[in-house]
This record gives C-alpha cells, sequence and structure tokens, in this order.
C-alpha cells in the first residue's frame, strides 16, 4: 500500500501540523519570519513543506525562549545557506547568557517574595506588611 503524503496546506492545516495558531502564523508573516504565501484564485494561502518545517523550527525557538530577533537572525543564517555551526552557536551563547540571568533574578525575586510571604501572618484583619511595604516611600 502506498503512503499518503501532504503536499500544501491550507492555513488551518498548516496551524495543525505545526501545532500554532492560525493568529500566530499572520502575526510571523506580517513581521516577516514566515515569507507570505502563493494564494489560490480565491485568496487562500497555499502552505508547502517548507513553510511547516519552517514555523515548527520557529515555534521550537520559541519554546526555549528565544526572542523574535533572536530568531530571525538564525532564520537569515539558514535562509542564506552558507552558515556555520560556530555562528549559530554564538546566538545560542548569547541567549543562554540571558537565561541564566533571568533565572538569577527569578533566584532573588523568590528570595523576597519568601521573606514577606514569612512574615505575613494570613489574618483576616486588612492589614498586611506586603501591601504596606508595596505602598511605602522610599
Amino acid at each position: 500500500m502506498a503512503m499518503i503524503t501532504r503536499t500544501t496546506w491550507t492555513i488551518g492545516g498548516l496551524s495543525r501540523e505545526a501545532d500554532c495558531k492560525i493568529e500566530t502564523i499572520r502575526y510571523y508573516e506580517h513581521i516577516g519570519l514566515l515569507p507570505d504565501p502563493p494564494r489560490t484564485a480565491g485568496g487562500h494561502r497555499i502552505y508547502a513543506l517548507e513553510q511547516v518545517k519552517r514555523l515548527t523550527f520557529i515555534r521550537r525557538c520559541r519554546e526555549l525562549g528565544f526572542t523574535v530577533d533572536e530568531i530571525r537572525e538564525l532564520l537569515t543564517l539558514v535562509d542564506g545557506g552558507h552558515y556555520t555551526c560556530e555562528e549559530v552557536r554564538e546566538v545560542v551563547v548569547r541567549h543562554l547568557k540571558e537565561v541564566r540571568q533571568r533565572l538569577k533574578s527569578l533566584r532573588a525575586m523568590e528570595k523576597a517574595l519568601g521573606k514577606v510571604a514569612g512574615v505575613c501572618s494570613g489574618g483576616t484583619v486588612p492589614e498586611c506588611p506586603f501591601i504596606d511595604t508595596l505602598y511605602a516611600q522610599r
């Protein structure tokens, strides 16, 4: 029995295939991460396997916390076809440094919130040291 494969998708099909919302696909087209697809005579977008792969790449980059600009930078390397692993590594290492800095900030935030939660009695009166601290002038 021959295997049936898809060669084109509508925007809804692309959405399902790449596990990405239609609004997000339109947004990525608008900002240039996805090229404008060809359209049928009736104006419907038609996507090929290359767009499925590209959208999946973008979605996975977003899941790893890459910014739109970082994704654009990676796609520029890939689209040129002459990228090196070192060039990609530079983008990834820079992003990793930013992630580590955010984690450091989140740990400090966690520690501060833990202290505030420890001071809060959780009583039923409308007084709370946390709220008072946030309203306090320095």
